[in-house]
């Protein structure tokens, strides 16, 4: 059963124009039409199988979008030329001015940077609570709240979002639960869960070669309809468009994401155990001292394990960059931003990914300057890899010899 949302996309069978393995690539921006009816039907919306022009839809976009709502178990889905470019409109699309949202405070930066400082612009309020404790999120519900929105596993503190719980308190105040799923694709299926939307940023682990920008809402067919709307569908209005060739490149990634997922996770719980043994303060989820291991152990698909995002905190910025730039000189990854590469990567949340976090709140959220976000990548010999990080660590300082 656990197995399920690989199989899903297996079972999907797309053939190229000449009979390719691969479906073929729809390199064209613009449809051409028979008759002028079927053009007007088109545009309309009335005519299944037929393209206008690509900023709407395109063969290549689809095949990615029906394998990705496979994935999740939803109706449908619509992929988007950024992660951002799905969060956006999504927000946009289900809130309209004077409507309130109830989000984590612990979210991807660029996110919390539209919620906070652009969403005000159109008068959509966002109010940011500790996800994890229920009784909070719904003391912050009011009669104009339209959205929960949350990360499964959040960015960067690894906060776990109960989204089983959230769920109900949605449909107890008449919600929508929009739950970004980047960090734990395959690992966790929140629409199974409850959730009316998921979406991803395809950048990071679905597509998992750190070449392409891209994302994906997953949800029902309506909403899908409404977003791809001529008139008012924020998708199509906002044009934040996937490239054809670039949907087709994911595509093909994502066939494997199911064995890329397991090696990620196994190597990050190595680490992560290791790490803690090491008196080193560890973050992750698949660990028992994780605050919600308990409730991400109830929401797992088990085969795909924990997910390679872990954290560990040593103690100060300056030793963290210490750590990541004798790291990299070691051959053990990169520092660099983002996440899902085959190669390990690590970063200063605090200081890149969410900057845009004002420093008073990220200290409230316990984001400390110390903290190293890992990325953990497909090493073969995850053990070799922990004998050299330790010798960085012990060589800093970090840890005694």
């Amino acid at each position: 059963m656990a197995f399920k949302p690989a199989n899903n996309i297996q079972d999907l069978q797309y053939f190229g124009e000449f009979g390719g393995v691969n479906p073929s690539i729809s390199d064209s921006s613009t449809y051409t039409f028979l008759s002028a009816k079927t053009m007007f039907d088109t545009f309309e919306g009335n005519a299944d199988g037929c393209y206008l022009y690509s900023r709407h839809s395109s063969p290549s976009n689809l095949y990615l979008g029906e394998a990705l709502a496979a994935m999740e178990g939803t109706e449908t889905a619509t992929v988007t030329a950024s992660g951002m470019g799905a969060i956006t409109p999504v927000i946009m699309q289900l809130c309209g001015a004077g409507d309130h949202v109830v989000s984590s405070r612990t979210i991807y930066g660029g996110t919390y940077a539209f919620l906070k400082n652009f969403a005000p612009k159109l008068n959509i309020q966002t109010t940011f609570v500790d996800i994890t404790k229920i009784e909070v999120v719904e003391a912050a519900i009011t009669k104009n709240t339209k959205v929960l929105y949350c990360e499964t596993v959040s960015n960067p503190l690894l906060e776990v979002a109960d989204i089983k719980a959230l769920a109900e308190l949605a449909k107890k105040h008449q919600l929508q639960l929009v739950v970004d799923n980047t960090f734990s694709p395959l690992s966790v299926s929140p629409a199974k869960l409850g959730a009316h939307v998921v979406i991803h940023s395809l950048t990071k682990f679905i597509n998992g070669s750190s070449d392409t920008v891209g994302g994906v809402i997953c949800g029902t067919q309506e909403l899908i309809d409404n977003l791809r709307n001529v008139n008012d569908g924020a998708c199509m209005l906002l044009g934040s468009t996937m490239d054809s060739l670039r949907a087709a490149s994911i595509l093909k990634n994502l066939r494997t994401l199911h064995i890329r997922m397991q090696q990620h996770s196994k190597n990050a719980m190595f680490l992560a155990e290791k790490f803690e043994s090491d008196g080193i303060k560890t973050v992750y989820p698949g660990l028992a001292s994780h605050p919600s291991h308990n409730t991400f152990k109830s929401m797992i698909n088990e085969q795909y394990g924990f997910g390679g995002m872990l954290t560990i905190d040593v103690g100060s910025l300056d030793k963290a960059n210490a750590l990541m730039e004798m790291m990299q000189e070691k051959n053990l990854g990169y520092l660099a931003v983002s996440l899902g590469f085959y190669k390990t990567l690590f970063s200063a949340p605090g200081t890149s990914t969410s900057s845009e976090i004002p420093e008073e709140e990220q200290k409230e959220m316990g984001l400390s300057s110390g903290l190293i976000r890992f990325s953990i990548g497909l090493d073969a010999d995850i053990e070799r890899t922990y004998s050299i990080m330790r010798q960085c660590m012990e060589a800093l300082n970090i840890l005694s010899a």
